[in-house]
């Protein structure tokens, strides 16, 4: 029997319930949040620059937690997801065309793209795909599916992979997402199964994959478009060539779409990081890959650390001496701010231990 679901509001994305709940947690997550602002503010204004080159392909293990045999998708739809995942961060989906003149020259490339891991943790061969059976019949934002014992499924290691848990969410959820300087044991993306991919469960007007894509800019550092102030003007997304709108944008909008005195041309409602239908939503702009690049060079620099450290897997050809002396100056950039980081991440944690040393001391 097919599952009947109302079409969920996407302005119920979860990420900005869990970065908040965390900052009111966490004094670890505050000051790793600080430390990753400040990255990204120098990374916008110019004062660092992005030392990565080409593409990094990020390895992707997706949980399937189902209770129902409908929410065990195929791997067809997974496959789906991955193919829009890799079109949209590399600004090759074809829907790119109808952004605005205005804003074509701001179309951004990220040179990040998506594979289902082939080797586990344990270095054996696999699809990357997990299935887990549930006696839960829905899942929230407070990160139940993402371990077994509160009837989800355990987080293959946070650092070396993405990982993206696909189920039912309550509450008209569509997804959510950790930003980066979370708790390595919940971090990765939540996505609701039929919100997931093109084919099999997809439902309109979710049915583009574009649920991934969104919650992946937030675990890359990406807020949303709008800043979360309610309609209030006074905050934004910390990007400065996306325009400050008032809130979310659903629907299908038409150009332009005026708010916060941001005429002529109005909100960026295109942008996958509002909330407008799967097929309204098409670009990521220059500065937000200048935030992207920020994250994989700091919060995230594991994934690119791992990437040059793998070995090749075929001769490669012959560089020139001045080309390798640049390349292995950007591996050595990559392996000092990554060492770095996790020497500032041990400093938080001595210094919460020395706090609470001092609280139970009292």
């Amino acid at each position: 029997m097919t599952e009947n679901f109302p079409a969920p509001r996407r302005d119920l994305c979860g990420a900005m319930h869990v970065h908040r709940r965390l900052l009111n947690e966490s004094m670890t997550y505050r000051a790793q949040r600080a430390r990753i602002e400040s990255r990204a503010l120098q990374y916008e204004t110019g004062r660092r620059s992005s030392v990565r080159r080409g593409v990094v392909t990020l390895p992707v293990v997706v949980h399937v937690v189902h209770n129902t045999p409908e929410q065990n998708i195929d791997d067809a739809q997974i496959h789906s997801q991955i193919d829009v995942l890799n079109r949209d961060f590399r600004a090759a989906n074809p829907d790119v065309s109808r952004v605005p003149e205005v804003w074509r020259t701001l179309i951004a490339d990220n040179e990040v793209e998506f594979a289902l891991a082939t080797v586990d943790p344990l270095g054996d061969p696999t699809d990357g795909i997990i299935r887990a059976a549930t006696d839960r019949t829905s899942f929230d934002v407070d990160d139940g599916v993402k371990a077994a014992a509160t009837g989800g499924s355990d987080p293959w290691p946070t650092d070396q992979y993405l990982n993206v848990w696909v189920c039912r969410l309550g509450g008209g959820l569509l997804g959510y997402a950790q930003f980066p300087g979370g708790p390595p044991p919940t971090d990765g993306v939540v996505i609701l199964h039929t919100a997931f991919g093109t084919t099999g469960t997809a439902t309109a007007p979710y049915d583009g994959g574009r649920t991934a894509t969104h919650e992946i800019g937030h675990w890359l550092d990406l807020f949303h478009i709008w800043g979360d102030d309610d309609g209030a003007c006074s905050n934004d997304d910390r990007v400065a060539d996306t325009p400050n709108q008032a809130d979310s944008n659903v629907g299908k909008p038409a150009f332009p779409h005026v708010t916060c005195d941001n005429g002529p041309n109005g909100d960026m409602f295109m942008n996958y990081m509002d909330y407008v239908d799967d097929d309204s939503m098409f670009m990521f702009t220059q500065g937000q890959r200048e935030r992207i690049n920020a994250c994989l060079e700091g919060a995230r620099a594991s994934f690119l650390v791992a990437r040059q450290a793998a070995p090749a897997k075929e001769p490669a050809a012959a560089v020139a001496p001045a080309q390798a002396q640049a390349e292995d100056g950007d591996v050595e950039r990559l392996l000092h701010d990554s060492e770095r980081l996790t020497k500032e991440v041990l400093a938080d944690i001595q210094n919460m231990l020395g706090l609470v040393g001092h609280e139970t001391g009292k």
